[in-house]
C-alpha cells in the first residue's frame, strides 16, 4: 500500500498549476471572446498546451481552458499583441489563438475585469452575448 502511495502522490501533485501565472506584461492582453478583431492588426498565431489528463482521469475542463487562456496572453505578449482569440477549441488540452494589437479600439475587456469607475455597475452591460467568464485563479 505504502508502495502505491508513493507512486501516486506525485502524479497527483503533477496535475497542479503552481507554475501556471499571467506574467505582468499580460495583464493588459484581452481575450476577443465575441470573435470580433476585424479592426486589428495581425501579429501571428499562439498554440498552447497543457496536461488535461492525469493518468486515466480527465482533468476539469474549465480549469484546462483557464490555463490556456492564461498561456495564450502570455505568449502574446511576448509577442506584442493585445488581444487574442480562440481558433477553436481546446483538443487534447491544446489550443490555436490569434494574436492581434487592436490598441484601444475594438478591443474585448478582459475577463473579470471592473467596470469603468466613471460608469454604473447597474449600467455596464455585458458583451459577447450577454454572459461573463471569470478566470478561477490569477
Amino acid at each position: 500500500m505504502r508502495k502505491v502511495l508513493v507512486l501516486f502522490v506525485p502524479l497527483a501533485l503533477s496535475a497542479c498549476s503552481w507554475g501556471i501565472k499571467l506574467d505582468d506584461s499580460a495583464r493588459n492582453v484581452r481575450t476577443a471572446w465575441n470573435g470580433d478583431v476585424s479592426s486589428c492588426r495581425d501579429q501571428g498565431k499562439v498554440t498552447v498546451s497543457v496536461q488535461s489528463r492525469v493518468g486515466p482521469i480527465d482533468r476539469d475542463d474549465l480549469k484546462v481552458r483557464d490555463e490556456l487562456e492564461v498561456l495564450a496572453r502570455n505568449e502574446a505578449a511576448k509577442m506584442g499583441a493585445d488581444t487574442i482569440k480562440p481558433l477553436g477549441e481546446p483538443n487534447g488540452g491544446s489550443q490555436d489563438w490569434g494574436a492581434y494589437t487592436c490598441g484601444a479600439r475594438g478591443a474585448a475587456p478582459v475577463r473579470g475585469a471592473a467596470p469603468a469607475a466613471s460608469q454604473p455597475a447597474q449600467n455596464a452591460a455585458p458583451q459577447g452575448g450577454g454572459f461573463e467568464t471569470v478566470p478561477l485563479k490569477q
